[in-house]
């Protein structure tokens, strides 16, 4: 390159350097990419090769390697032939032998010298394009080589149904890549033989062009339209996921019109492709114009007008008898897809009422209902088990299984993660190096707290204490551990890992001046990173130069990421789709988690489609903080798989549940190995498998309707269901509750998931659900109490409405909120009971001071009880139920006798009236109840105070209490609304119990 220089008749040449500058500056971009990505791929087998899961890595890879290459290969192979072809038989002639120079001339001479450059960047983008989208396909390659028949057959076509959800998806896939690869083939060759004067564009002559480039696309534009035909004919097999009639899946119309369309249009299109192939010999433009013409005439007549015609003039008009052949088998195949296909369902006359003495038995035989709301207690579980402001609780905690003095028991459970390192102590080697992990287990049975309306963990404190044994407490992996942690050392170094905070002690080699006992990772999970080169191409993963820097990392560090269990299953599970709420339990001496796993489709033909999204939100899922894969329509629905990942090495193991599960055999095909049999599930994990939430909420969405079986009152959908809101927050659908219970007609309580249904249009019950929770069978039966339509039982709407209608549990609930409104009352679960013939509402009140406070937390203080019309607030489920039903209630045989319930109000003896004592126990119970919204209201709140107030408005609720005359009602007086929620616990025979209250403790 060269310029001349002003008043000098020479040229200057510029220097070297500059001329080299870009072509280094590109080599230096290109070695940065391909590092960037190398470091990418090797980490991840790294990664994979760590969890013991590598040839999920290979497979994949070599299947998106694969198909990478033979899509781009076969793009470049069909388009760039073609231009090849174009160019080889351009005519041999110059410019303007079609008279003056044209446009395309001028094109030519520009791109010509540079054509073998232009070809190679142009095939070199397509390539790029269509191999990653084809890689992206690999699932669809993989389900199509392994799959495996159903062994049933559509109601259409006979075909057995993996043909729909295996092969058609591939064939629909392979022809989509045809039509790219023609329709840019005909693009390409046009642009060719325009260039280079294959044909040209003039007036008034019309276009002119040679034989070769006449022959070339006729060919091009018959391969198109055969292309076509093919689609019409596969286009047949589409129309069992038809939305045109009234429910997913081929209508009476599709049937019997658009399905004889679609035979003749593929008919018409090989005569067009033939037409167009006849113009090979034939010159002239009126052939192809007239196959062309045809295809479209035929495409609207036959393929759209004739269906119309059909659907307006016979179907509308008697649409039910016309698709009830078709609903039914829409009917059927989405209730085997979802598994609802052997739902029972019993009618259920639901009574109101019944005798007394019966129902004071069945009271008797509750077991310890659960009381303590998982969705709440996340604050209460932070403030008394916490320990350290650097760790944390999820916002949503688990319901689990463990037997608590000997009885297996509902237990409310969480794992205490490790959050940030304090204020003023985040840097990078305090977040990766020192606060590595959680540490401890923390649990409390569903149905019991303490006199203050606290849990009383059965599992707590670090290190940990309780009834769950000795297990590894250290919780490296977790659903909020760091994104990456580097950790171990030789035994000979100075641990430098937080393990948990505690006064020093002699001896405790872990010891250090300031309280703090530190670990060194001793596991087997994460990433050895004890070579340079690995600490680099880690340090290029994380941008971050301390990996390669700081003199903590040794020989014997390892990295641990992809922490969160659900990511973890995810990348060693890609085939699956995971439940939303992954849940910890202690297994064999571990911490571990426990994950539902799903093998979906959207191919089950006839079964109707739905967002997973929506069939599994509710007012709970908002708070889940692991973010599922991304959600899309599916048909069909399996928990195939159980997943665990151990807390402290980051273990993952795959059990096949449902091993009956064609999507999953052909897993298990593409992936030999990974997935290993149920049977070697230990006995101790099988216990704490459960009936997957995800699933159940996705089947009680379809039950909504698809309980409905007869096909006529199908179409009328005057019975159709709805989910009923969530009666404490009316924000979103209710949650499924899981709780030991008793289903009618069954002699023992189980542990079940139950949800509730309310008609359409209406808050009454109309039907109640469950299901064996304890995950027995891999498919156990979902059970239904349907009610009559006319049925006055309240749903729960309706009841929580009468809860708080109720003028003496208003006037309680407002005294608990005091006058200022300093505290909050807040509603747990409230959970629906098969009893006594009815229906029996449970429902737990918290309160909560509303004053902003990083210490304040809900508390248990009443329980609210409805059966009928008759509604029960007492100070524990014993009392309540003893105020519906009279009588007495069992009380356990482990309850002290200063814990025995207060007397029913039956049975509280009647003193005449004193106005004076009254009105000096009102002012007493005002004043000690202001006291006590004081003390809450101080920050921190002075819980001394708090308790003194409580035991003085107790006293005063007493001695009110001893001035009333206890007459019976529809509505029994509740107990003292001041006094301290006391323990709930279960006998041996089912009694819930009661404790008396005494002051909350201080701090």
């Amino acid at each position: 390159m060269s310029f001349r220089s002003p008043g000098a008749g020479r040229a200057v040449r510029l220097p070297r350097r500059p001329r080299l500058l870009i072509p280094v500056l590109i080599a230096v971009v290109a070695i940065v990419v391909l590092l960037l990505v190398f470091a990418g791929i090797y980490t991840d087998y790294l990664w994979y090769d760590s969890v013991h899961f590598s040839s999920v890595f290979s497979t994949m890879l070599l299947t998106q390697v694969l198909l990478f290459v033979v899509g781009a290969a076969l793009m470049l192979a069909i388009v760039g032939g073609n231009m090849v072809l174009a160019h080889r038989t351009r005519p041999m002639f110059g410019p303007g032998m079609f008279g003056a120079p044209q446009g395309a001339d001028r094109y030519r001479v520009a791109l010509d010298p540079h054509r073998r450059l232009v070809f190679l960047v142009g095939m070199g983008v397509l390539a790029l394009f269509t191999g990653s989208s084809t890689a992206g396909q690999w699932k669809t390659w993989l389900l199509f080589a392994n799959a495996t028949p159903f062994g049933q057959k559509d109601a259409q076509f006979g075909l057995d149904l993996s043909f729909f959800m295996f092969t058609y998806p591939f064939l629909r896939m392979l022809l989509n890549f045809l039509f790219t690869a023609v329709i840019l083939s005909i693009i390409a060759a046009t642009a060719v033989h325009y260039l280079y004067g294959g044909f040209r564009i003039s007036s008034p002559g019309g276009v002119h062009a040679t034989r070769a480039a006449r022959v070339h696309l006729s060919v091009l534009l018959g391969v198109f339209v055969l292309l076509k035909g093919a689609a019409y004919f596969l286009d047949r097999y589409s129309l069992v996921f038809s939305d045109r009639g009234k429910v997913f899946g081929a209508s009476y119309t599709d049937v019997h019109a658009v399905l004889p369309a679609k035979g003749i249009l593929a008919a018409i299109s090989i005569i067009c492709a033939l037409i167009f192939f006849a113009g090979v010999i034939r010159p002239g433009g009126m052939w192809p114009g007239a196959a062309f013409g045809l295809l479209v005439l035929s495409a609207v007549l036959i393929g759209t007008v004739y269906p119309s015609l059909v659907e307006q003039f016979q179907v509308r008009p008697n649409q039910q008898s016309k698709e009830q052949a078709y609903i039914q088998r829409n009917i059927d195949a989405t209730r085997k897809a979802y598994g609802v296909d052997t739902a029972k369902v019993t009618e259920y006359s639901a009574k109101t009422d019944t005798d007394a003495s019966v129902l004071q038995t069945e009271a008797s035989a509750i077991p310890g209902m659960r009381l303590l709301d998982p969705s709440l207690l996340s604050p209460t579980f932070q403030q008394k088990q916490q320990v350290r402001g650097y760790y944390q609780f999820p916002e949503q905690l688990d319901i689990d299984r463990y037997t608590v003095d000997g009885k297996l028991r509902d237990t409310v459970v969480a794992v205490r993660e490790i959050g940030l390192p304090p204020e003023g102590q985040r840097n990078w080697i305090n977040s990766h190096l020192v606060y590595t992990h959680g540490f401890g287990f923390a649990a409390a049975p569903g149905n019991k707290v303490d006199s203050s309306g606290l849990p009383v963990f059965s599992e707590k404190d670090i290190p940990p204490v309780g009834d769950l044994g000795d297990y590894e407490p250290r919780v490296y992996f977790g659903e909020h551990s760091p994104d990456y942690s580097i950790v171990g050392g030789p035994k000979s170094a100075k641990p430098i890992e937080l393990d948990y905070p505690q006064q020093g002690q002699q001896g405790d080699d872990r010891q250090n001046t300031t309280g703090q006992v530190n670990n060194t990772y001793e596991g087997k999970g994460g990433v050895s990173v004890g070579n340079f080169f690995r600490r680099l191409l880690y340090a290029v993963k994380y941008g971050e130069t301390n990996l390669l820097l700081n003199s903590n990392i040794n020989s014997e560090s390892r990295i641990l990421y992809n922490r969160e269990p659900v990511e973890r299953i995810q990348q060693v599970a890609p085939f699956l789709t995971l439940d939303r709420d992954p849940y910890p339990s202690v297994v064999d001496g571990r911490i571990v988690w426990i994950v539902d796993a799903y093998t979906t489709s959207d191919s089950y033909p006839y079964s109707e489609r739905k967002s997973l999204e929506s069939l599994t939100t509710d007012v709970q899922s908002s708070r889940l903080g692991v973010p599922q894969v991304p959600r899309d329509e599916i048909n069909y629905i399996r928990n195939s798989v159980k997943a665990t990942v151990d807390a402290y090495d980051g273990t993952v193991t795959l059990y096949a549940w449902d091993e009956k599960d064609p999507v999953l055999q052909t897993w298990r095909k593409a992936f030999g190995g990974v997935v290993k049999p149920a049977s070697e599930i230990s006995p101790d994990l099988r216990n704490h498998l459960r009936y997957p939430a995800d699933l159940f909420k996705a089947q009680r969405e379809i039950l909504t309707s698809y309980h409905v079986t007869d096909a006529n009152a199908f179409f009328g959908a005057q019975d159709f269901w709805k989910v009923p809101e969530d009666p404490a927050t009316q924000k979103s659908k209710q949650p499924p509750y899981y709780v030991t219970m008793k289903m009618p007609g069954s002699d023992t309580e189980r542990f079940s998931l139950t949800t509730t249904f309310v008609p359409n249009q209406r808050q009454n019950m109309a039907a109640f659900m469950a299901v064996d929770a304890t995950a027995a069978t891999p498919n156990p039966r979902l059970e239904i109490l349907q009610l009559p339509s006319t049925t006055p039982v309240q749903g729960p709407p309706q009841a929580q409405n009468l809860f708080e209608s109720n003028p003496t549990v208003s006037e309680r609930l407002n005294l608990l909120r005091g006058t200022a409104g300093a505290t909050d009352v807040l509603y747990g679960n409230l959970l629906t009971l098969p009893f006594g013939g009815g229906l029996l509402y449970v429902e737990p009140v918290y309160i909560q001071p509303r004053a902003e406070s990083s210490g304040k937390y809900p508390t248990l203080r009443k329980v609210l009880v409805l059966f009928g019309e008759k509604v029960g607030f007492g100070d524990n489920l014993s009392e309540a139920l003893q105020q519906v039903f009279g009588g007495t209630v069992a009380t356990p045989p482990e309850q002290t006798p200063d814990q025995q319930p207060n007397q029913p109000p039956d049975q509280v003896a009647q003193p005449p009236a004193n106005s004076s004592a009254l009105a000096s126990a009102l002012d007493r119970a005002e004043r000690a109840f202001q006291d006590s919204q004081k003390a809450l209201s101080d920050t921190p709140p002075d819980w001394k105070a708090y308790g003194d107030a409580q035991n003085a408005l107790k006293k005063a609720l007493d001695d009110l209490a001893k001035l009333k005359v206890a007459t019976p009602s529809s509505t029994a007086t509740p107990a003292p609304s001041g006094s301290a929620a006391p323990s709930a616990s279960a006998s041996p025979s089912g009694g819930p119990s009661a404790a008396a209250p005494t002051p909350a403790p201080s701090g």
